[in-house]
């Protein structure tokens, strides 16, 4: 109850035996974040209207005991080690694989039709109401079997993708970030924070920056193996910097640049947290990811006036159609817009002038 009212306007119902917050100052996702590691909240009546049922988000939950006993065809796995796809990737693709073997049970799945494999995908639609990202992954799974194990054509196997859909990058003002970094009083803290934004870092590239990958001689910071298995250099800003040295005066890190108590690397999930703890001290009521700080930069070099190719390299897109997308979330290009009613305004204020005169 303390961090009930510690945080938010609380008031005691004598009536209701209870305490309550009032419409107006309730925030889901600020009420969420503050209490999810102090207890259970279930919010699901707060998702429909009165006298409607619950509403099924997912489909129903499916376990996989199958997994562990289902084996691979022959060179699966080898092929998937041999691309050098990530431990992740593989991780994924091989349970996935696992379920449509065991879904055609009995049959010969090299022999398998396009409509089989179709309806396959279709009733993992309907029955366990798997994502839009989630459908890809799991096609991406069977594709690599047909046309990278077996060496199929491409045209041999065509399922169709779900629709993209297109969502705009969650973007934070410069005060925003400003108030995140001052929030975080822990120099460690602050020091991974400022990193990730001023050099436009994706969660796993900050965890596994080590302290030679920064050269403060040259200002860059050298990221290894990235998205894609790409290395790049990005920024080295001077107040970062300053900040990092700092850091590294104090808590000595052996190899990674952010390192635990215990000598080994961060965890995203830590990431994560900290970057949570920083948006609720600071009084922010939004959910702030670690990559909403990456969309932050690239956004706000692009209202600097930053060529978009050099925004490209910073952030190791392949294609500068990837950063093109925070073109649609710049103050600046909309700024160089005017709203035809304006122009309306301004015709008619311009005209009626004219008359009185």
């Amino acid at each position: 109850m303390d961090v009930l009212r510690q945080n938010m306007p609380v008031v005691w119902s004598a009536t209701m035996k209870c305490w309550y917050l009032p419409k107006p100052d309730f925030d889901l996702h600020y009420f969420f974040e503050t209490l999810k590691n102090h207890a259970y909240i279930n919010y699901d009546a707060l998702k429909r209207t009165n006298g409607e049922p619950p509403e099924k988000e997912s489909g129903t939950p499916v376990s996989y005991p199958y997994r562990t006993s289902t084996k691979l065809p022959e060179g699966y796995l080898e092929k998937l080690e041999q691309k050098r796809y990530s431990a992740s990737t593989i991780k994924t693709y091989v349970a996935y694989f696992k379920d449509f073997i065991h879904y055609f049970g009995e049959s010969e799945i090299d022999k398998l039709t396009k409509n089989e494999i179709n309806a396959y995908i279709l009733q993992l639609i309907k029955k366990q109401k798997i994502s839009p990202s989630q459908q890809n992954q799991r096609i991406n799974a069977i594709k690599f079997y047909y046309e990278r194990v077996l060496d199929l054509p491409k045209h041999y196997y065509d399922i169709e993708r779900p629709r993209k859909s297109f969502e705009l990058p969650k973007v934070l003002s410069e005060q925003e970030v400003w108030q995140l970094l001052k929030a975080s009083t822990n120099l460690k803290h602050k020091a991974i924070l400022a990193t990730i934004y001023s050099a436009g870092l994706r969660r796993s590239e900050i965890i596994n920056l080590r302290k030679e990958d920064v050269d403060f001689n040259k200002s860059i910071i050298f990221i290894r193996g990235a998205k894609g298995k790409k290395d790049r250099i990005t920024l080295l800003s001077d107040a970062n910097s300053h900040l990092l040295k700092d850091y590294l005066a104090e808590y000595k890190p052996k190899y990674w640049m952010f390192e635990s108590p215990e000598r080994k690397k961060y965890s995203t999930s830590s990431v994560a947290k900290i970057l949570n703890t920083a948006t609720l001290k600071a009084g922010l009521r939004k959910r702030i990811t670690p990559h909403m700080l990456r969309h932050s930069f690239a956004t706000h070099l692009l209202e600097q006036g930053v060529d978009m190719r050099y925004i490209q390299n910073l952030l190791g897109h392949e294609s500068t159609q990837t950063t093109e997308i925070y073109t649609h979330v710049s103050k600046s290009s909309l700024h160089k817009i005017k709203s035809p009613l304006d122009r309306i305004f301004e015709d008619k204020t311009n005209n009626n002038n004219k008359l009185h005169k």
